[in-house]
């Protein structure tokens, strides 16, 4: 009885500090408003807010040791000279420079503003001050600043959306590879740093706190866009975690500062890469301006002898023939690829994009390490995910049973689930749509509108399609750029 009395404090207490922070992002999500007559965008916002937010939350949680003297939430409300903007700038100018505290300097570095008068500046630094940030608790400060990325990401105009991950399919990755204590965690597209958040709340909640300080896991992450970057420093450190995020671009020799991993999870950028002077990596064998193929070779390559990933991948990952074939025929060799996931369409705030999620497990012995592959589709006959209908956590619930079970090893011949379907490592390296488009459709009775489910998917699957196409033939243009002399493809050690 008392432990149940203890639990549903505990419980009631999370939800009033939820509640707390769901109120905070709406008030600082609202002092946007005072920008718009400026021009300024979402986006740009999140990013300006990530300065000040730094800033306050560093005198609450009294860490103003990071900042220099004068350099300081207070000396920015008490100033009340001619030109705040500009002393502004030369704040946050001082702090990119100057700050003995790695994390500050990076956080700072290369600081642009977006406020154009003084007096915008002044009612967001007073609305920012006026909050009540003591009703929060330190768990609940990450909260708020999590809420403000996924609002930022929800909405159309900021374009953050490409890079966000659906909490449900996030939680749902980190539950089935298991990251625990000691082990390197890594995210090689570190976006806003979704992934290693909920890894590491995943293991404060399973192994308690004081077996977590005694031991606690290592984060590595690289993202190659500046302003991403801040905001998932920002992210790290307002959730106490040993995180080490790079800035840098993981298809190039910046990938040396990353560790061999224990645990990778990513939901890497598609597309093709743009032209650069940067030459690509001598530890790729199969090289490709299409950036899903190069960072899917990237991760089971950084996995040491038992490491397992979770990694979001286009539908043609699977399905293309070639050099997307090559890399499937590796991955299968090198690791155990136990499941796919074939994920609905509609989850992710970017459109037209049709995904699996791949699970794996870099063998240290036995080649090729897969002998067979289970695929649970979870796309057929599911409602259409929008804004209004996102994905929820109960919505993967079957597949996480699914999991367990092949996780477990026992014979799933006759499960009752029929949405997981048996394929063998021929099958998937050789042309795996060959036998997995439809099946589910065909042996079951799908009650809605599925000739339309179809047609929608059949899109989606063309304009992927046509975006790897296109990355194809960037390379030939490039090669013809360079003339005779044209180094044949490097094969794998």
């Amino acid at each position: 009885m008392i432990e149940r009395q203890i639990t549903d404090i505990r419980d009631t207490a999370t939800r009033i500090s939820g509640d707390a922070a769901r109120g905070f992002v709406a008030r600082l999500w609202s002092l946007c408003n005072i920008l718009r007559g400026d021009g300024v965008g979402y986006n740009q916002y999140i990013s300006e807010l990530t300065y000040l937010l730094f800033l306050k939350l560093a005198e609450e949680t009294e860490a103003e040791s990071l900042l220099p003297d004068g350099y300081r939430w207070s000396d920015l409300v008490r100033y009340d000279g001619p030109n705040l903007l500009g002393h502004y700038q030369e704040f946050l100018t001082h702090l990119g420079a100057a700050a003995e505290s790695e994390l500050v300097r990076s956080i700072y570095t290369f600081p642009t503003t977006v406020f154009s008068h003084s007096e915008n500046l002044k009612a967001v630094i007073a609305g920012i001050d006026a909050l009540n940030w003591h009703s929060l608790t330190a768990d609940a400060i990450g909260v708020v600043y999590e809420g403000l990325l996924a609002k930022n990401s929800e909405d159309s105009r900021s374009g953050a959306g490409q890079y966000f991950t659906p909490r449900a399919l996030v939680d749902s990755m980190v539950a089935c590879t298991r990251p625990d204590l000691g082990e390197i965690i890594q995210d090689p597209s570190a976006g806003t740093g979704g992934f290693l958040i909920s890894a590491d709340q995943f293991i404060r909640n399973k192994r308690g706190m004081a077996a977590y300080q005694a031991n606690p896991p290592r984060y590595e992450g690289m993202e190659i866009e500046r302003g991403t970057h801040r905001l998932c420093l920002m992210n790290a450190f307002l959730h106490g975690m040993n995180a080490k995020i790079y800035l840098g671009d993981t298809l190039t020799t910046d990938a040396e500062k990353l560790s061999e991993a224990d645990v990778v999870l990513a939901n890497p950028p598609f597309g093709s890469r743009t032209a650069g002077m940067r030459s690509a990596r001598e530890d790729i064998a199969h090289t490709s301006s299409n950036r899903q193929l190069q960072f899917l070779q990237h991760i089971y390559r950084a996995l040491r002898p038992g490491g397992r990933a979770a990694v979001v991948v286009p539908d043609n990952v699977l399905f293309e023939r070639g050099l997307a074939q090559k890399v499937r025929e590796e991955l299968t060799e090198l690791c155990d690829l136990r499941m796919m996931l074939k994920l609905p369409t509609g989850i992710f705030y970017a459109q037209n994009v049709s995904t699996h999620v791949l699970y794996f497990e870099r063998s240290g012995t036995a080649f090729p390490a897969t002998r067979e592959v289970w695929l649970y589709d979870l796309r057929s006959g599911m409602p259409r995910f929008n804004k209004r209908r996102p994905l929820a956590r109960q919505d993967l619930e079957t597949f996480e049973r699914a999991f367990e079970q092949v996780r477990g090893g026992g014979e799933l011949n006759g499960t009752e689930d029929d949405r997981l379907k048996r394929f063998t490592r021929a099958q998937v390296v050789e042309h795996l749509d060959e036998v997995a488009t439809g099946w589910l459709d065909a042996d079951r009775d799908i009650a809605g509108d599925l000739a339309q489910e179809d047609v929608h998917e059949a899109l989606q699957q063309m304009l992927t399609s046509l975006d790897w196409i296109s990355g194809e033939l960037g390379e030939v243009l490039e090669a013809l750029a360079a003339g005779p002399g044209i180094k044949p493809e490097r094969q794998k050690p």
